[in-house]
């Protein structure tokens, strides 16, 4: 799905040829994607009306204009505007008839697909009689309407599993992965891949193929031998013995209905919907199951829950377009090599992004040759499950492995325009590496750390160019996480934050830039959230609780979970730097300074909150006990989960506002961002200011001041809150 387009011109074209096929083009005019919307269905409606009329016309082929681009799915904007579930409904059951329009046309219709094929794009091939893929990287298929907090739309929720089977389907539709040709050869849903090149003269044969008086269209052969073949494996055994018949498919739904909701918590209604409409269009019909779609369309569209995803979506899509400053005549410089100091997992991680990504060479460098070996060895690791999952030839890994040099010493470093430090968090071997990268390079050399706790000021004072330095903040395993917190000093350079915004990008993130602070943003909106689930376990409540609250809220994991990942000797260490800066709200209860007496540092030494059998791979690990009597600490204090959740979350969201409040963050959309990429923030509540604006400020504010009379003065609401709530304010206008 893409933001709004204005159609000024047609948009789509028809080639009619002496063979008798037609060959119709989308090509939005003036965009680099066709997109889906409204203003569409006219020229579709006029055109196949034509087509239908012309009896010279045997069959047709609908394509794209734009090399590399399908149709990357429907216009976001007209739905995020969309103002009652009426309307909604109305639109979607408006592009049901005209794909069975187009499913049901007098002669075959064969999409040739390149490029993204996503969304409602899939969904009118998915009306076309067959669908043939170009081999082109950029070639996906699938149906993402979930991560909007949305269902397909137009017909797919029930023609996808037709073709494809059940199972198939709803591991596309709940997940809203994408597919590569290959695969979706594999699937099913394409019948045949070939070269980009060659795609269209490739439609056309099959076109005429299935125009043929002895071919009844070949849809149901091809489709019932697809099946048949994937029926042959053990898996597709029991597929079938589940799918074909009504009592299989009872078991299957319930068995999906119950492995989604222990993944959502019933947080997200949208794959909810998806299960339901699907379920309804096999037990009442196709007709039933496309009346189900629209409704339950109409329904999601307008739910604060896709509104909230919507939001996310609309402010990545800004984010791609800012470059971190205020001034639109700074430009940033040209990055033709990186350097990276540190070839830990970090390092190691930067540069693999740097170089798969950003397509740039990169220098790195460690202290000695097993270090600079373990990095490059993780490097590899992460090419390689790439070509082993086929996303990747042996070819292109190897291209990529050979963009990164590695090295003991400075040699190589003098070239790069940009260093960023991934080395041990200590100030003194940072301002080391500084003086060491200031000795060899130029005098306009970029030094980025990538500090996750020490302020950037601090490490800039060891440097005799302090507007050159600058903090890259990645998140672990930087191969994974979407965020890049950028963080600038009072002296940093405009040029030098455009230019590490834009390697960011490059780099595959969606980048933030916050100013300079203890913990910038992320680190410290955390603090007080993993600071209070520490008080709630003092006061007695069992960890498993505490953790399970905080997932059922929407959080991916609970918070001593994320401790224990984290490092409990890591928040030791940052715990007092939080608390000088911030006082008293940030006091971590006594008993914790035990934790690290005991050398429970967590998953990294195998012994912290919880148990780490190595035969135990999946589920909930066990709690290790011993941590209630090293604490002193009965666990059997009874505490409603929602009151556990809100005191952890409403001190992230108030700390959120004291970042605005301070402008350590430039604007609501950036902690929204930076919250839910950064620190799995429940996308489905829109980050910490839709959050208040969806609760109400005055809401959270008379919440707030209740804890505080009820559990100590770090409940005092942001000044900020408490003047927006004397106005009924809000942070967004939409």
């Amino acid at each position: 799905m893409t933001t709004k387009t204005t159609i000024n011109q047609p948009a789509l074209t028809v080639q009619k040829r002496p063979d008798g096929v037609a060959v119709v083009t989308l090509d939005i005019i003036g965009e680099n994607q066709n997109t889906l919307q409204s203003q569409l269905l006219p020229q579709f409606e006029t055109i196949f009306s034509d087509l239908d009329k012309d009896d010279s016309i045997v069959g047709v082929v609908f394509c794209s204009g734009k090399p590399g681009s399908f149709i990357a799915g429907a216009d976001v904007s007209m739905l995020s505007s969309v103002k009652t579930a009426s309307e909604a409904t109305a639109l979607s059951t408006q592009s049901q008839k005209l794909f069975d329009r187009l499913a049901a046309f007098r002669v075959p219709i064969v999409a040739a697909i390149d490029g993204a094929c996503l969304g409602g794009g899939l969904e009118l091939a998915l009306a076309c009689s067959q669908r043939i893929a170009g081999d082109s990287p950029k070639t996906v298929l699938g149906l993402p309407e979930v991560q909007l907090g949305l269902l397909p739309g137009a017909g797919g929720t029930q023609r996808l599993p037709r073709l494809i089977g059940i199972a198939n389907a709803l591991d596309l539709m709940l997940t809203g992965k994408h597919v590569r040709p290959a695969k979706a050869k594999k699937l099913g849903l394409v019948a045949d891949v070939v070269r980009s090149s060659g795609l269209v003269d490739a439609a056309i044969r099959r076109t005429l193929d299935l125009a043929r008086p002895s071919n009844t269209r070949g849809t149901n052969f091809s489709k019932l031998s697809s099946r048949l073949k994937a029926w042959t494996t053990p898996e597709g055994a029991a597929e079938l013995a589940l799918e074909e018949n009504p009592i299989g498919r009872a078991v299957l739904f319930q068995q999906a209905r119950k492995k989604l909701l222990k993944k959502t918590n019933g947080n997200y209604p949208a794959p909810e919907a998806i299960l339901s409409v699907v379920e309804v269009g096999y037990s009442k019909g196709l007709s039933a199951g496309f009346a189900a779609e629209a409704t339950a369309f109409g329904n999601l569209v307008v739910s604060s829950e896709a509104k909230a995803l919507m939001s996310i979506f609309f402010a990545v899509n800004q984010l791609k377009k800012d470059t971190g400053v205020d001034n639109p005549a700074v430009k940033p410089r040209k990055i033709d090599k990186v350097g990276i100091l540190g070839a830990g997992l970090m390092g190691a991680g930067i540069a693999y992004i740097t170089a798969s990504k950003a397509n740039i060479p990169v220098r790195l460098k460690d202290r000695d040759d097993d270090s600079v070996v373990r990095g490059l060895k993780t490097i590899y690791g992460l090419i390689e499950k790439r070509v082993k999952r086929k996303t990747l030839t042996r070819f292109e890994g190897q291209a990529e492995l050979l963009k990164i040099t590695a090295t003991t010493e400075y040699k190589g470093m003098e070239s790069c325009p940009i260093i960023i430090e991934a080395v041990f968090e200590d100030l003194g071997l940072k301002h080391r590496m500084i003086q060491d990268i200031e000795a060899i390079s130029r005098p306009d050399t970029i030094f980025a750390s990538n500090t996750s706790s020490i302020p950037i000021s601090k490490i800039a004072q060891g440097s005799r160019h302090p507007e050159m330095v600058i903090g890259m903040h990645y998140f672990s395993p930087v191969d994974k996480m979407p965020l890049l917190e950028i963080i600038v000093t009072t002296t940093t350079a405009d040029w030098v934050t455009a230019t590490a915004v834009e390697l960011g990008k490059n780099q595959g993130k969606t980048v933030i830039v916050v100013r300079d602070g203890v913990g910038f943003y992320t680190s410290r909106i955390l603090a007080p959230y993993m600071n209070e689930a520490a008080q709630i376990l003092a006061e007695g409540v069992p960890i498993e609780r505490i953790d399970g609250a905080l997932e059922k809220w929407g959080y991916p994991v609970g918070p001593i979970t994320l401790l224990d990942e984290v490092g409990i000797d890591v928040a030791a260490k940052v715990g007092p730097i939080m608390l000088e800066a911030f006082g008293e709200r940030l006091q971590a209860p006594a008993v914790m300074e035990r934790l690290v007496n005991d050398d429970r540092k967590g998953r990294k030494n195998q012994k912290g909150f919880y148990q780490y059998n190595e035969k135990k791979k999946k589920g909930r690990k066990e709690v290790d006990t011993s941590v209630y009597t090293l604490l002193g600490i009965k666990p059997e204090t009874t505490m409603k989960s929602s009151l556990i959740a809100e005191r952890c979350a409403l001190l992230m969201v108030n700390e959120a506002a004291l970042c605005l409040q301070e402008n350590i963050i430039r604007s609501p959309r950036d902690g929204d961002i930076g919250a839910i990429f950064g620190l799995g923030f429940p996308p489905f509540r829109g980050g910490p200011f839709r959050f208040i604006d969806e609760v109400g400020v005055t809401s959270i504010v008379a919440k707030m001041q209740d804890f505080a009379g009820r559990f100590g003065l770090r409940f005092t609401p942001a000044p900020m809150l408490i003047d927006m709530a004397k106005r009924n304010g809000r942070f967004y206008s939409d």
